[in-house]
This record gives structure tokens, sequence and C-alpha cells, in this order.
């Protein structure tokens, strides 16, 4: 059975390769990761000998109508442990979050879902369009806010 990392464990390795500005607001037994550090913390989780997160389970997308969250799940086969994080975007205009498809080649048609029916673009991306719905399709229907 895998092991899901404790919060504390992940933050605190993080720490100690990273000064505090890569987490936002903590909120419960969550480790959020600020926008403009999420390639850079991604890339040391993936390559870093403990994490060894090699593996991109998932992202995934909420509207919570204030803020959008990025959910990311890593797991690691050779460590047999995962951890998911997350990662805050507030407003509801151009948002955008940092591409992780150089260092999990499976988050390329997640990055163009969320993309598509949430409105998150994602820099660096080398595809980034829309993939279920065509070109010109007026908004993104699993925004909260879509009539």
């Amino acid at each position: 059975m895998t092991i899901e990392l404790d919060t504390q464990i992940i933050s605190d390795h993080i720490n100690e390769f990273f000064d505090d500005d890569v987490f936002d607001i903590p909120e419960g037994n969550v480790v959020y990761i600020k926008p403009g550090s999420l390639r850079e913390v991604c890339s040391f989780l993936k390559d870093d000998p403990f994490m060894d997160m090699q593996m991109l389970r998932y992202v995934d997308a909420v509207d919570f109508i204030d803020r959008f969250e990025l959910r990311y799940a890593l797991l690691s086969l050779n460590k047999n442990h995962s951890m998911t994080f997350k990662v805050r975007l507030w407003g509801r205009e151009d948002l955008s979050a940092e591409s992780v498809v150089n260092i999990w080649a499976g988050a390329n048609l997640q990055e163009r879902e969320i993309y598509d029916l949430m409105g998150i673009s994602f820099a660096g991306h080398p595809n980034m369009k829309r993939v279920f719905l065509w070109e010109g399709f007026p908004g993104h229907p699993l925004r909260k806010d879509f009539p």
C-alpha cells in the first residue's frame, strides 16, 4: 500500500532547500505552493532522492468563486509514497500557472483540459489550446459563473 507523506514532512523537507517564500498561506493539513515557485518546486520533488516523485498522478482545478485551486498529486514508485499539494490562483480573469509538462509529460492533456474547461492557462505549455471544445467556444463550462 502506498504511504501518503505527512504535510509536515513535505514542508520541512522543501524548507531544507528553499526559503519560506515558496509556501502560500497554510490552511489545515495542506501544503500550498506559491504560483511563482511551482515549476522550481516540482522539479525539486521529482529529482530529489528522498522525494523521488517520478509520476504525476493528476492535476485538477476547483473553482471557489473568489479563487481557483490547482491540486497536484504525485507518486514515487521507487519509495512507495505519494503526496499532494495545492496552488491558489486569486481572481477570475487572466489566470495562469507555470506548466509542468517539461517535468512530467503526463501533465500535457491535463493542463489543456483545465485550460479548456476552467480557463486557467499554463505558461510554457507547448500546445496550450482547447482539447474538448472548439476554438472560439464562449467561456469555460466548469466555472461556477458559466451561464
